[in-house]
């Protein structure tokens, strides 16, 4: 049994560690290819449709042909009212954050994300998610002055990509909010695979329309590179990217993602200005992020707080992984017996009904398909 936990334990560190590659693979990966300095395919559009396509197709290939994940009940009604809109704001948090890299460094987007809770936040209590409170305020209030120092003490300041990140978020922000009003209160849960399956296709013809207004006749006029493999890979990086997700949400809770996705965003931060000189990072830079990022994880506190006084006490990791582990063997038909170790068994994943909201807005935030 022990060796089941440590083994699960690595795991579950090797699939984190995976996310946090991927994840900031993917942010650096775009930034290069739509950087006009680097790969110059100033087309953020055509980038985000190819990301769509691509993951709906293989999305397609695992429900449809190889039979890897079963379909859930989607009625046309539900398509309509709950997908359609989801897939808008989806596409539109995309196209807006993938715009903003022809504007402003990987580094100060980073920063800007900090607003991600406040946005969040806002639009809950727009949508009436959640209550407006005097401590979360206070928070989002330390947050926001916190990015208005990061935005000042930027050197290469650029309005326009500034506004494209922010709107960004706040649709980004939405999608999330519309995802537990619209889908959660009908009891449908989405995981990654089927999420692409629906959602992909819709958000790739939702895109296609300011791609025929802003992009189209860019493309007909200039001569714009195309390497397959390029596009290929950078693609396959959103696609696994998504997966991981899958991974990883089955072994961590809301704290290590949200640990884990403050590393990322620090590790991106320092990343970026190695990979992209001109990313310049300055001390007031660091400043505004810190005090940003200290109102972030005093919400974060906040948040799992509420979930953990609402929610029945959770066992241990050890004694969780015992539990899932006997009622596995339980089901299979053999009752558990003490000193049976499972070889080359990993512990079951843990199903998206048994996720938390934190959880899966956290990882919302962080999903770059």
């Amino acid at each position: 049994m022990a060796k089941m936990i440590n083994k699960t334990l690595v795991l579950t560190y090797i699939y984190l560690l995976i996310y946090v590659l991927l994840s900031s693979g993917v942010i650096l990966y775009n930034k290069w290819v739509l950087s006009p300095k680097y790969f110059n395919f100033p087309l953020p559009i055509t980038l985000t449709m190819i990301h769509m396509g691509f993951c709906g197709f293989v999305a397609f290939l695992l429900i449809r042909v190889f039979k890897v994940v079963s379909p859930v009940k989607m009625t046309f009604e539900i398509y309509v009212t709950c997908v359609v809109p989801i897939s808008a704001f989806f596409a539109s948090s995309l196209w807006f954050g993938n715009t903003a890299y022809l504007h402003i460094s990987v580094a100060f987007i980073q920063m800007l994300k900090a607003l991600m809770p406040v946005a969040t936040f806002i639009m809950a209590v727009v949508c009436g998610t959640d209550n407006a409170r005097c401590d979360v305020f206070m928070n989002m209030l330390l947050v926001s002055v916190g990015v208005v120092i990061s935005s000042y003490g930027e050197i290469n300041f650029n309005i326009i990509g500034t506004v494209y990140q922010v709107m960004g978020i706040f649709a980004e922000a939405l999608r999330l909010v519309l995802t537990q009003v619209l889908l959660q209160k009908k009891g449908l849960i989405l995981n990654p695979v089927t999420s692409l399956y629906y959602i992909a296709p819709c958000s790739f013809v939702f895109l296609s329309l300011p791609w025929y207004v802003l992009e189209k006749p860019n493309i007909e006029v200039s001569q714009i590179q195309f390497n397959f493999w390029i596009f290929f890979s950078n693609a396959l990086c959103a696609l696994a990217l998504n997966f991981s997700i899958f991974l990883v949400i089955g072994r961590t809770g809301a704290v290590t993602m949200r640990v884990a996705g403050v590393l990322k965003d620090w590790i991106l931060i320092a990343l970026s200005t190695v990979i992209f000189p001109e990313s310049t990072i300055t001390g007031l830079n660091i400043i505004g992020y810190a005090i940003a990022l200290c109102g972030v994880v005093m919400y974060n506190y906040i948040k799992i707080k509420d979930v953990k006084a609402t929610q029945p006490i959770t066992d241990s990791l050890p004694d969780r992984i015992t539990k899932d582990w006997k009622e596995k063997r339980s089901l299979d038909g053999e009752s558990p017996r003490g000193g049976v170790e499972l070889n080359d068994e990993e512990a079951p994943l843990i199903t998206s009904s048994r996720l938390s909201h934190i959880g899966r807005t956290q990882l919302g935030s962080h999903t770059a398909v």
